[in-house]
């Protein structure tokens, strides 16, 4: 028996940052800055539109990340409607490493199962399972999905992730350059080995910012410390490495975000701040203060909601 589908539904998705220093490929941060996307059943046929980021760029025919990633949730699901109309509404920049790829993989994904009437509850496993395939990694997706901070692994049959209670403390940031760097490209540039003892800092750092996340957010600097991924990348973002390192001189937690080239910087919130008001918070303004010319400031708050249809979180314990 199938229940009532609608013929119509509203996707929206976080922007997301990956790694946050030391976990690389697997901690994930979701982010109040959304794309949000309508899927709309049609008689026949395709139609794509798309405003603000990437409108005049971004394709509007099948090759659409969206469509793809939509169709490829239908072709597991064994339906297809006669025809999709696609309206997506873009905030996220993209090839900055603020998960735009994963929001759009996501969007498409969690529409297809908003849509199809042989869907009577969301297996929230298989979604994440089928996003990270389609992505290549979990990291952003399931962040993407989930909201909050995640923490992602694979297993012989897929990806699986779970979500952390962030800390009401924290604060992100994020400094979006002009300059785009490809994912692909950056990944290129990683060594295929990594001495042991950098490895064996990099897992002792990366347990201490889950606990930096949660509950002890003074630590985040020291949580925040890499020696895998970010360094060795320096060459195709200088501008990137230097504003890091220019930030945690001054005592700020700046990470890459994702594969770069923006930064993510964890600030915590000042007993004089004013709620609600993220771009007035006290390591904000020091923030920007060490900033670029050139460079766009964007104060966000923790995305708690992931992905969510229609003002509904479409996921359920990826677990």
């Amino acid at each position: 028996m199938t229940r009532s589908a609608p013929d119509r539904v509203t996707v929206r998705v976080p922007a997301t940052s990956a790694n946050l220093g030391p976990a690389f490929d697997c901690a994930g941060l979701a982010l109040g800055l959304h794309d949000v996307v309508e899927f709309a059943v049609a008689d026949a046929g395709l139609t794509v539109e798309v405003s603000g980021v990437g409108a005049g760029e971004l394709p509007t025919d099948d090759s659409h990340l969206v469509v793809r990633s939509f169709r490829a949730a239908c072709d597991v699901l064994g339906w297809s409607p006669p025809g999709l109309r696609v309206g997506a509404v873009n905030a996220i920049p993209q090839g900055r490493g603020m998960g735009s790829s994963a929001a759009a993989v996501v969007a498409g994904v969690v529409g297809a199962f908003a849509l199809c009437p042989d869907v009577d509850a969301v297996d929230g496993a298989a979604v994440l399972r089928l996003v990270s395939d389609l992505e290549g990694h979990p990291d952003n997706v399931a962040a993407c999905y989930l909201g909050g901070a995640t923490l992602s692994w694979t297993t012989p049959d897929g990806a699986c992730a779970d979500r952390l209670p962030v800390s009401d403390e924290v604060l992100p940031v994020v400094l979006v350059p002009q300059a785009t760097l490809s994912t692909h490209l950056a990944r290129t540039l990683l060594p295929a080995e990594v001495p042991h003892g950098d490895a064996a800092f990099n897992a002792a750092r990366a347990a201490l910012l889950v606990h930096a996340l949660t509950a002890e957010p003074s630590l985040l600097l020291e949580a925040t410390q890499d020696r895998l991924h970010q360094r060795q990348r320096a060459a195709a973002m200088p501008d990137t490495i230097e504003l890091v390192d220019r930030l945690r001189a001054a005592g700020h937690a700046a990470v890459v975000s994702g594969a770069g080239p923006s930064v993510l910087v964890l600030t915590r919130r000042h007993p004089d701040d004013v709620p609600g008001d993220p771009a007035a918070a006290v390591c904000v303004r020091e923030v920007t203060s060490l900033t670029p010319d050139g460079w766009r400031v964007y104060p966000l708050e923790v995305d708690h909601g992931g992905a969510r249809v229609a003002g509904v979180a479409p996921g359920v314990s990826s677990s």
